[in-house]
């Protein structure tokens, strides 16, 4: 079956996808959607059980700005899509060694008065690392996220070109060293060198370039929308839809199909329906948001790969993730909607994870989100939904999650493991008995249902050989007319990124090289009214 026309084919339902597909065709184009599963989200996805709501991935609502700037390109905004409320603290940090945890509260202020508290002189010390990490921050929005880095020439300006003795130091530094230079108390330097985690990998390896991650959590402040970030991918996708793109899904892409001849170009994509047949559409421009591995790998033949498999043998994959997701009853005050639990020996834990010989962390240090702290919807009255990501290897032979415990035994294991450690260092020596709902999600998941490559949670991580130009292309260097977006491209991991991997995009097809977000429409200037939140 073959459906005829020349548009704008975008692969992947997640974040990425529905963002590029709707600034696409706000700019003109008659834009399809494919997304494997039936429900849209990608990463950002839900399970729903006996009243509770589950979600998937990304929990952190970090760089408002991002959001409220996209949402302005549609005449609308944060305020009136989402419902949003500022956690204080913005999230508590247990430490192995320690009997009493840390909060880190919303305000900057309360901060510089926490790390005082714990360290004399590490107040004032916190106070120049978040100026850094502002000064960072705005710089990287200015000149650094939002280009495409087809051309150098936008970066030789004076404001860059001042800074990079600065800069360079700040690439080829790793984050724990620069941490270490502010503050002796191993408390305070994993606080500020957590962050690594979130960009897929592990503070001796990450730029200090990303410092300005705290600028973020301590300075900006944590926020959540109500209904969760399923709430936030229905409000693009309402996004998308109002402005004419094509949303299928159950369609799971098993081709990018290219034009004979010595200048290749894309010619279309087939899929497979819920039903097992196969449909071929046309297209003269084709945007993989899915995972870049697949898609360069799986779903074009060789002769027309950017990156092959070879070019992935000598990347360096973020972690893998064992999730598990847990209904419980009755209320869980010794935790906050955001937890941290930090074993003290980080290098030996980074390194099962990261190191040249790899196995799972035990003690791990890991994450627990509590959202029915925050948001009464998402888990019935009496009950608490929490959920545990546990950092681990990229390795989809680890194994698959499931229910009630009929998981691989390996990821059963650090799910059990990970429950008792939770319940020891928070002082809850009931909370295995009081499970009602367990689920659990591994790298065979996150490979299977994802196309993840070596079933990591998050994308390639964010060493200084993956971050920003050195990351890749987010344009095909074989196959004209073939784009990508999304967290395996440019710039990055992260809800936020995302969105600016799709902003980036439209600029790449488009020919523009500025480094700066997008201007915004004069208010009320959109094409399509949009739904508000409910």
């Amino acid at each position: 079956m073959t459906a005829s026309g020349s548009h704008t084919v975008v692969i992947g339902g997640g974040i990425a996808g529905l963002a590029s597909a709707a600034l696409l065709a706000r700019d003109g184009h008659r834009v399809t959607l494919l997304e494997k599963h039936a429900t849209l989200g990608g990463r950002a996805g839900f399970w729903e059980v006996d009243g509770f709501r589950f979600e998937t991935g990304p929990s952190w609502y970090l760089m408002p700005q991002v959001f409220d700037h996209f949402y302005r390109l549609f005449g609308t905004s944060s305020a009136e899509q989402l419902d949003l409320t500022r956690l204080d603290p913005g999230y508590r940090v247990f430490f192995e060694d320690t009997k009493e945890p840390v909060d880190i509260a919303a305000e900057r202020a309360d901060n510089i008065r926490l790390f005082e508290s714990l360290e004399p002189g590490a107040g004032a010390a916190l106070d120049r690392y978040l100026n850094s990490a502002k000064e960072t921050y705005d710089m990287a929005v200015k000149r650094f996220l939002y280009t495409s880095f087809a051309s150098f020439t936008p970066l030789l300006v004076p404001d860059v070109l001042k800074r990079l003795g600065r800069l360079a130091r700040l690439l080829l530094q790793p984050l724990d060293k620069f941490v270490a230079g502010y503050v002796k108390d191993h408390r305070l330097r994993q606080i500020l060198g957590y962050p690594a985690v979130f960009l897929g990998s592990s503070p001796d390896q990450t730029p200090s370039m990303y410092h300005l991650m705290s600028h973020l959590d301590m300075a900006d402040g944590v926020l959540y929308p109500q209904g969760g970030f399923t709430r936030l991918i229905d409000s693009i996708a309402d996004i998308a839809r109002a402005q004419g793109v094509t949303v299928i899904t159950e369609a799971s892409v098993t081709a990018i199909h290219t034009t004979p001849g010595s200048t290749t170009a894309v010619a279309g994509v087939s899929y497979r329906t819920a039903d097992g047949a196969i449909v071929t559409l046309d297209a003269d421009t084709v945007v993989s948001a899915a995972d870049l591995h697949h898609t360069e790998t799986e779903l074009l033949p060789a002769s027309a790969q950017t990156y092959p498999e070879n070019y992935w043998q000598k990347r360096v994959s973020g972690p893998g993730a064992v999730l598990v997701l847990l209904g419980i009853k009755g209320d869980l005050p010794e935790l906050q909607h955001h937890s941290l639990f930090f074993t003290r020996d980080w290098s030996e834990n980074f390194g099962r994870i990261f190191g040249k010989t790899t196995s799972v962390p035990s003690p791990a240090s890991f994450y627990a989100c509590m959202p029915s702290a925050t948001d009464p919807g998402v888990a019935p009255d009496g009950y608490t939904n929490m959920f545990l990501l546990v950092p681990i290897p990229a390795d989809p032979s680890l194994g698959h999650g499931g229910i009630n415990g009929q998981g691989s035994a390996a990821i059963e294991k650090v799910a059990d493991d990970t429950i008792r450690q939770l319940s020891d260092w928070a002082g809850i020596p009931d909370l295995a008995d009081r499970i009602v709902v367990r689920r659990t999600v591994g790298p065979g998941d996150f490979a299977d249902d994802l196309n993840s490559w070596r079933g990591g949670a998050l994308g390639p991580a964010h060493t200084l050989r993956q971050s920003a130009f050195l990351r890749g292309s987010n344009a095909s260097a074989k196959v004209g007319g073939l784009f990508y977006a999304g967290g395996t491209t440019i710039p990055g991991i992260g809800l936020p990124m995302c969105l600016i991997s799709a902003e980036i995009l439209l600029k790449r097809i488009n020919g523009d090289t500025t480094t700066g977000p997008l201007p915004e429409p004069a208010p009320n200037s959109m094409r399509t009214p949009l739904p508000e939140a409910p």
